[in-house]
């Protein structure tokens, strides 16, 4: 069975795309997720299986391999995340700056909710380095 990483999902409109380990992204319909799963973050680790859809490619019969880390559970637990998870961690933050970057250079600042959203992940991120 292929696997890959979810590259997007928005659990409102009910569907999201893998980004399979061969490259090949792949429609990912709610349908497909797990009994008592609603929504993915992106980077969480999947197997499906693949079958063709009316617009092409579409995961079926998908199983979570590994949750994305999340910096919120490393501070409830107050010990430093394994750096292995904290690369996808630091990778994650890197591409809510990129997007805070390119607002900015539009001459406007992110939106509020998603300004809350950097400073608390930044909070978090340098705790960690921190050790606290």
């Amino acid at each position: 069975m292929p696997t890959g990483k979810v590259k997007f999902y928005d659990a409102g409109k009910g569907f999201g795309f893998v980004s399979g380990d061969d490259g090949e992204d792949v429609f990912l319909p709610a349908a497909a997720l797990p009994a008592g799963t609603t929504t993915l973050k992106p980077g969480t680790r999947l197997e499906y299986s693949i079958a063709a859809g009316r617009r092409g490619a579409q995961a079926m019969h998908v199983q979570v391999l590994e949750r994305t880390p999340s910096v919120a559970e490393a501070q409830h637990a107050k010990h430093r995340m394994p750096a292995d998870r904290m690369a996808v961690v630091v990778e994650d933050l890197i591409k809510l700056l990129d997007k805070s970057s390119n607002d900015f250079r539009r001459g406007r600042y992110p939106d509020k909710r998603e300004a809350e959203k950097v400073a608390s992940v930044l909070r978090a991120v340098a705790d960690q380095f921190d050790g606290a």
